[in-house]
């Protein structure tokens, strides 16, 4: 019988398996932007605990949507196993260095998967991940510009306090 669906969809294997795993990776993100909220919680950094919590929302509904979509199209989605979340960080600035790196490992891996669909002339696939690649830019923008905050406000004193307060009014604009 699966063979007989596997007839049925336009998603390949080799796509639906990149995919799946791209689910784990939006998983693992929203997994660790969580225990970054925690942290940032019990460091007294409120304002980032809030906006860690809201990306930790975001990668989820990133997670969900690729989820559907490989349902939609007639493959089956994985529902990911999670392991291996840090819970502790050296510093409130290697947060988001961490958060930044996970941003562009993600970029990287979506590109990856959009050069295989090219590769497979799976054109639906590749115009489905436009959207994610658009949102990895506003990503990757955010999280450089709240570490140019460290960079510019300074730790000492209450720069950290300042940064905080900041962190949750950086944002993408196109204009």
């Amino acid at each position: 019988m699966k063979d007989l669906l596997r007839l049925r969809t336009s998603l390949g294997e080799e796509i639906e398996n990149l995919l799946n795993e791209q689910i784990k990776m939006e998983a693992f993100s929203s997994s660790v932007y969580l225990a970054m909220a925690s942290w940032a919680n019990r460091n007294g950094f409120d304002n980032s605990a809030g906006f860690l919590e809201k990306q930790s929302n975001e990668e989820r509904e990133h997670m969900l949507r690729i989820f559907k979509y490989i349902n939609d199209m007639g493959g089956m989605a994985i529902s990911p196993e999670i392991t291996g979340i840090p819970q502790e960080f050296e510093s409130f600035k290697a947060v988001f260095e961490a958060a930044l790196q996970q941003e562009i490992n993600v970029t990287a891996s979506i590109s990856n998967i959009a050069d295989r669909c090219l590769k497979a002339k799976d054109f639906t696939t590749f115009q489905f991940l436009q959207w994610f690649l658009n949102e990895q830019k506003e990503e990757e923008y955010v999280f450089r510009r709240i570490l140019e905050l460290f960079e510019v406000i300074g730790e000492a004193g209450t720069g950290r306090w300042q940064i905080d307060k900041q962190i949750p009014q950086v944002k993408y604009s196109e204009d």
